[in-house]
């Protein structure tokens, strides 16, 4: 067993910069759950992420971007599907990566680093439901949540939400190169936290 702090301590124990730039990396991560869903489901406007993707990644390193949360948070709310309008399952995914993209703007505004950190939660738990929602078989409350737990998809987002803190932790300094090959990194893996590939 290592001697390394538990992943939340640690996660906690960053600066806000990196906390900020751990979030938009996850939220650029669920970005593609949304994008199927809408061009699937002709719902909403997979740009409106996009752009305030692109910004939220841009503000990390250029201090003259102003960003404007309050336009952002109106855009994205108006394009956030709600699960009562559609049968399909792709409306839960893509609603957690809007509400993912909500709640990092409105935490930025009102600077609760918790919402911040919370968004690794949210990704981890798009995953559980994803799991649950594709589970072909009855099984007990203890027997799921150890199936969720070791299944191949959340094995894989712990992993990837452990080598992405490692990553920051060890960059302390948040360079404009730095930013952009993390973003190059994420958008050309093109798969999302549940698998789903945009390439």
């Amino acid at each position: 067993m290592s001697n390394k702090p538990g992943f939340f301590k640690r996660l906690k124990a960053l600066e806000l910069e990196q906390k900020k730039l751990f979030a938009i990396a996850l939220c650029q991560r669920m970005y593609p759950n949304y994008q199927l869903f809408s061009e699937v489901c002709e719902f909403g406007d997979p740009k409106v992420l996009d752009t305030a993707l692109n910004l939220l990644w841009q503000s990390m390193y250029d201090n003259k971007l102003k960003l404007n949360i309050d336009i952002y948070l109106e855009r994205i709310d108006a394009v956030t599907p709600e699960p009562a309008d559609f049968d399909v399952y792709g409306v839960y995914p893509a609603m957690d990566a809007a509400v993912a993209l909500i709640s990092l703007l409105s935490a930025m505004q009102s600077k609760v680093e918790d919402d911040i950190t919370n968004i690794s939660k949210l990704s981890s738990s798009t995953v559980a439901n994803y799991i649950e929602a594709t589970l072909d078989e009855d099984i007990d409350e203890d027997a799921l949540d150890d199936f969720v737990f070791n299944h191949e998809v959340m094995l894989e987002e712990k992993a990837l939400q452990s080598s992405l803190l490692d990553i920051i932790e060890e960059n302390p300094k948040i360079t404009a190169d730095f930013v952009k090959t993390l973003r190059k990194e994420i958008i050309e893996s093109g798969i999302s936290n549940i698998g789903i590939a945009t390439n």
